[in-house]
């Protein structure tokens, strides 16, 4: 069954009901394969890309199981959405509430016209992406080993002197010359007192003996993601960032371990909480323990407090904790975790234990 049957399938679509897809993301999860812009319409009859010059031949050969229809002056996607509408006599159309501005599902309301009822769509698809296929899976574990290998080859790269955003560019350029087709998002470098931002931006601070560094990164491949951070040592750590260390890699590691298909998001969350607070770093660990991983960065479900929805096998998920004390540094450790039946497998591979550089 392909995605798109199982979208239609999972709504229950009707004759007189189709689907207009707005979100890139979504747009490549249906058509299996289209990365290019425009529109992508489903209904029970047809299954169509809308797009300009730009993507018509781009779209025959990615999504060969899509009708490709092209845009020119006059008549614009939002046209052809309601000739498609009006052709196929459909009379609901389902759209991305969460992602249109309010002026464009303006824009299709019109365009169908007053007697098409136009509802949210609910991120349908976004649930369905939920569970990873085999075929997702194995983009995702290319993605990661790419990533745990550009974090070995990165290791005997870092000197004394070199600057933070110095230290990114080197480590992107790994993850690329080893097989990345780009980035999953901007690498987060945070050397030193720079530890205790979560989401530091890398910029001129020096590296210096002393320093914990932070590395945050990861490869895209096949547009799918991964997600991985270490934090190591250049020189010797203080006996405080040491025991901070610790701390993170026990939460980690027990989280990490607790991972299985039937556990409830919230409690995995909880278990790293509990035990940061408990070593003396309450209110220190502000973020959620991870979030799924696929086409996007951040999916859902996710391990936080937030979170109540129950694990199940085929879900790919991050468990990262971390402590971050203001003047002083931080430490983060993530990995990329398949979910399975009784338990979980690490998809980035890199050594969690402390290096000293």
């Amino acid at each position: 069954m392909t995605a798109a049957e199982r979208l239609t399938d999972l709504l229950r679509l009707g004759q007189n009901a189709a689907v207009v897809i707005h979100d890139p993301s979504n747009m490549f999860y249906l058509t299996e394969g289209y990365t290019g812009e425009g529109l992508v319409y489903i209904s029970s009859a047809r299954k169509v890309i809308v797009t300009d010059f730009r993507y018509t031949e781009q779209a025959e050969r990615q999504a060969p199981g899509f009708e490709v229809i092209m845009t020119e002056k006059g008549r614009n996607a939002n046209q052809v959405l309601g000739e498609l509408v009006r052709d196929g006599k459909i009379t609901e159309i389902r759209a991305e509430t969460n992602y249109l501005p309010v002026d464009d599902f303006e824009k299709i309301r019109a365009a169908v016209g007053e007697e098409v009822s136009c509802v949210s769509l609910a991120e349908a698809p976004q649930k369905l992406r939920q569970i990873k296929t085999p075929r997702e899976v194995m983009a995702i574990r290319k993605a990661c080993k790419i990533t745990s290998e550009a974090f070995q080859a990165i290791l005997p790269k870092i000197r004394d002197g070199m600057t933070e955003k110095e230290l990114q560019i080197e480590l992107d350029f790994t993850m690329l010359r080893l097989g990345a087709e780009r980035l999953a998002f901007d690498t987060i470098i945070a050397s030193g007192e720079n530890g205790s931002l979560p989401h530091a931006i890398p910029g001129d601070r020096v590296i210096r003996r002393g320093d914990m560094i932070t590395m945050d990164f990861g490869a895209k491949v096949g547009n799918y993601c991964a997600d991985m951070t270490r934090t190591v040592a250049f020189g010797q750590p203080s006996d405080e960032m040491r025991k901070i260390y610790d701390t993170v890699l026990r939460a980690q590691t027990m989280c990490e371990d607790a991972l299985a298909a039937g556990k409830n998001c919230f409690d995995i969350d909880k278990l790293a909480r509990d035990y940061i607070d408990a070593r003396g770093y309450a209110g220190r660990f502000g973020h959620g323990l991870g979030h799924s991983v696929g086409i996007d960065i951040h999916e859902e479900p996710r391990l936080s407090t937030l979170c109540h929805e129950t694990l199940k096998a085929g879900i790919v998920i991050t468990v990262e904790p971390g402590i971050y004390v203001p003047g002083l540094g931080g430490v983060r450790i993530e990995n990329t975790c398949l979910v399975k039946e009784n338990g979980s497998e690490a998809l980035t591979t890199a050594d969690k234990q402390l290096i000293i550089l």
